[in-house]
């Protein structure tokens, strides 16, 4: 397969996976929260509260090595390179706690707490 083939084809599933247009992730009145992956492998905060319905979780990686935020109640998972910023977005309706983990360090776990709405 030449590499224009390649080319084209991954544009196709770029595009066929949302990855073209405008950004739609999180508008301006989504919450939003940070957590940050710590140099000495661990991460801050370890309780992330959120309110039921849809929002943003910044991840920030302050380490040298990657990391992984990963939730298997949730079905999310994403890796971070070291120095690297990013974010995932979740829509969740159902108030309760969420462990979540970096797969990289397994034994540093956190939760995610949906509030139910006010």
């Amino acid at each position: 397969m030449g590499i224009e083939v390649r080319i084209g084809l991954g544009l196709a599933l770029c595009v066929l996976a949302g990855g073209f247009g405008p950004v739609s992730a999180a508008s301006a009145d989504t919450p939003t929260c940070t957590l940050t992956f710590r140099a000495d492998g661990t991460f801050e905060p370890t309780r992330l509260e959120v309110p039921a319905g849809r929002f943003k979780i910044v991840l920030v990686n302050e380490s040298s090595e990657a990391v992984e935020f990963e939730s298997l109640p949730l079905r999310k998972e994403k890796v971070l390179g070291p120095g690297v910023t990013s974010f995932v977005v979740l829509s969740l309706s159902r108030p309760g706690e969420y462990p979540f983990f970096d797969d990289f360090h397994p034994q540093v776990k956190g939760t995610l707490v949906v509030l139910p709405k006010p």
